[in-house]
């Protein structure tokens, strides 16, 4: 299980989302198959940071801790991994 952060083109907006499979989680937000849905609406597809977890308890627990933080949190998180906000996937 990975949770993950994505950003838009102009690295304005942030999503933290929950998924068994990245990399059809990362396409399927890419090629937009969710219309209407928050990451359609403001383009959200770069892959920012992510995180493997053994349990999906564990990867939700996070999920949710991660929501709750303020967004210059989630920055310095990003940071530690991606300092030059990279697109990873």
């Amino acid at each position: 299980m990975f949770v993950y952060i994505l950003t838009n083109f102009t690295n304005t907006v942030l999503y933290t989302g929950v998924t068994n499979n990245l990399e059809r989680r990362i396409w399927e937000h890419k090629n937009h198959l969710f219309k209407n849905s928050f990451t359609d609406k403001y383009k959200i597809y770069k892959l920012l940071w992510y995180q493997e977890f053994n349990s999906p308890e564990e990867a939700i627990t996070a999920e949710k801790k991660i929501k709750g933080w303020t967004r210059q949190k989630k920055i310095n998180l990003i940071m530690e991994l991606n300092p030059e906000f990279k697109e990873l996937g």
